[in-house]
């Protein structure tokens, strides 16, 4: 791991999504089979692949799936049969969780497309089929494009099922436009981000349910890189788990926001004194926002708003700031 490189993986984000777009019958959807029909969906991943997978799990419920992001390490899931879908994620192709729990369904019933960023890996071996997310080499040890490009690939299963057109290409783009313009305009933002963020406490991360994966991610990076004590929570399940923080500590969180709760999140906000940095539309209370094109699209937003994470992870990392 290398925070100089990680740095050099954050600013290839724009490129990389643009050749995503133009790969065209690339995603994953594209590689099932078109005389198979699935009732079942089951992503099995680790880290970043589970918060992406659960994310979309819980869209393609919304469409009368039934479908279930599913730790690797678990020890059973749904038994295998002809309408299951398995959708085993890593990066590397080489997650020990996630190689045991599709061994499972190897040679079975079930139908098994492996989504990696490292064709020929272990998991190919596995596999009906091997997906490539395109994200390029991530130098630096950290999975940042590969998520970014998990997301992409899952919400193409949204179309498979349900018949209803969507132009993913033109949504990777848009992502790509904003994820240039926080790129390009960091110098305005960031040192705003740094000074809100460096508490002593850590920095807690705050996004609805339909984009919890940005939170999750978000607090990886700051446990990944420079090593902050960092963790993630439900905007309305905020009210139940970490209110109670507030009280106690020199409380700084970042928080995406979006959820119907973000007001009774920010009401204990403001009576605690506790500091929140938004990414994206301002919300009462908040020091500061963060805006970014397209930032009031929440599939934009689903695909670009960790980059604010990242860029402030990589620079306390770089700068040796961690815990």
């Amino acid at each position: 791991m290398n925070p100089e490189l990680f740095l050099a993986d954050l600013e290839a984000k724009p490129r990389a999504l643009t050749r995503l777009a133009e790969a065209g019958d690339g995603l994953l959807a594209a590689h099932l089979p078109p005389d198979r029909r699935f009732g079942r969906v089951l992503f099995l991943g680790m880290g970043s692949s589970r918060y992406a997978a659960a994310v979309a799990a819980r869209r393609l419920r919304a469409l009368g799936v039934n479908a279930v992001a599913e730790y690797g390490s678990a020890a059973a899931s749904y038994p295998a049969s002809p309408d299951l879908l398995v959708v085993p994620i890593s990066a590397t192709g080489g997650s020990v969780e996630t190689l045991e729990a599709v061994a499972a369904y190897t040679g079975t019933a079930a139908y098994v497309a492996a989504l990696t960023n490292t064709p020929g890996s272990k998991i190919s071996d596995r596999a009906d089929t091997v997906v490539p997310m395109l994200a390029g080499e991530e130098r630096g040890g950290v999975a940042c494009r590969t998520f970014q490009h998990t997301i992409v690939h899952l919400l193409s299963l949204e179309e498979h099922f349900s018949g209803a057109g969507r132009d993913l290409p033109a949504l990777a783009l848009r992502a790509a436009e904003a994820s240039a313009d926080l790129l390009d305009r960091r110098a305005e933002w960031l040192p705003t981000a740094l000074e809100l963020l460096d508490g002593p406490h850590g920095v807690y991360t705050i996004a609805p349910a339909e984009r919890l994966s940005s939170a999750q991610q978000s607090a990886l990076m700051f446990r990944e890189g420079p090593r902050r004590p960092a963790d993630a929570s439900e905007s309305g399940d905020w009210s139940h788990v970490d209110v109670y923080l507030t009280k106690t500590l020199d409380y700084r969180a970042l928080l995406f926001p979006g959820s119907a709760y973000d007001a009774q999140a920010m009401d204990w906000v403001r009576q605690r004194g506790s500091t929140v940095l938004t990414v994206g539309p301002a919300v009462d209370g908040a020091r500061a926002s963060i805006r970014y094109r397209h930032d009031t699209d929440p599939d934009v937003a689903l695909l670009t708003e960790t980059l604010v994470a990242e860029l402030v992870a990589a620079t306390w990392w770089s700068a040796g700031q961690g815990a």
